[in-house]
């Protein structure tokens, strides 16, 4: 009788961790004891935490940390057999580069973190390229350097500068065409409610849209060769806040309302001055925000400033 339970508890153990590992490739990211939990709310913590041991034991999870807590990620194996027979110097680099994620590490800081010599580091380096095992990224903060990271991660955002960036180049025509297209749309919504004749807060109302609405208008005109985000919208529809061409409002949304963020969703409406601005304003030191550092002679002057320059030119 005693050994049919222990089978049982075995077979269960099994079960368990054979879930766990299920849940680790439908969240390739990473999983935290909560959703284990939440997942299979029947088993104890103690046996969750032994099915958890035993599969870092034998070396089929990654106990990882954030900013929330521990994370249990299924252990990559092809980057497991790739670094049989490699010695614990170059282990430990592949180590170092891992924790750094999505956005890079330089090289500099491999060497502060493993305490190994910068020839040994440029070999190992070389070496972990060559299997495909990490790669290395030029990084929109420094032209002339470069980050490493695993090779199958995409860099974040402030290493590649997203959509605004191509080679580490800033692509300002890309940029204003998207401003120029979302003003265009936010125009003519708001021209269709002056045109409905209705009462004036409906045609208020009426004239705003959300950053969804834009994202969903730029993506069907393809006029961008890369796939565009909410944010990289709401970042050119910054710009047009900050231009005086059109205004946001924060409203309540109700419960799955595309686009709305704890229980918010933005909206937009474009506008046109009251007044013109005065010919102060129009000038770059109307505008200037060291402008009180500036004096003839100065690190920052008048003589050398290329705004200055660039508005008496036009």
């Amino acid at each position: 009788m005693a050994e049919v339970k222990v089978k049982q508890e075995s077979a269960d153990a099994a079960d368990i961790e054979s879930r766990i590992r299920e849940l680790c490739q439908q969240f390739p990211h990473g999983i935290t004891d909560q959703v284990i939990q939440n997942d299979m709310p029947h088993v104890e913590a103690q046996q969750r935490a032994m099915a958890i041991n035993r599969l870092l034991s034998v070396g089929q999870l990654d106990l990882l940390r954030n900013s929330s807590g521990l994370l249990y990620r299924l252990k990559d194996t092809q980057a497991a057999s790739k670094m049989k027979g490699s010695d614990n110097q170059e282990k430990l680099v592949y180590q170092v580069i891992e924790d750094a994620g999505n956005k890079g590490i330089w090289s500099r800081d491999i060497r502060y973190k493993s305490n190994l010599p910068l020839t040994e580091i440029n070999k190992i380096l070389k070496n972990l390229e060559n299997k495909k095992l990490i790669k290395a990224v030029k990084s929109v903060a420094a032209s002339k350097k470069k980050v490493y990271m695993l090779y199958n991660l995409q860099p974040d955002r402030s290493v590649t500068g997203g959509a605004w960036y191509s080679d580490q180049d800033f692509e300002s025509e890309f940029v204003e065409v998207l401003n120029q297209q979302c003003f265009k749309f936010l125009q003519s919504k708001a021209e269709a409610a002056r045109d409905s004749k209705q009462s004036p807060m409906v045609q208020r109302n009426s004239s705003f849209a959300t950053s969804h609405e834009v994202w969903k208008y730029i993506s069907e005109l393809g006029i961008s060769k890369v796939e565009l985000s909410m944010e990289d919208i709401e970042t050119i529809l910054n710009t047009l806040i900050y231009d005086g061409k059109v205004e946001m409002t924060i409203i309540a949304a109700k419960e799955g309302t595309v686009g709305s963020v704890d229980g918010q969703v933005k909206l937009y409406r474009g506008v046109n001055p009251i007044i013109q601005p005065t010919g102060l304003v129009r000038t770059p030191c109307g505008l200037c925000p060291v402008f009180e550092d500036c004096c003839d002679g100065g690190e920052i002057s008048p003589s050398t400033c290329t705004y200055m320059t660039e508005w008496l030119d036009f």
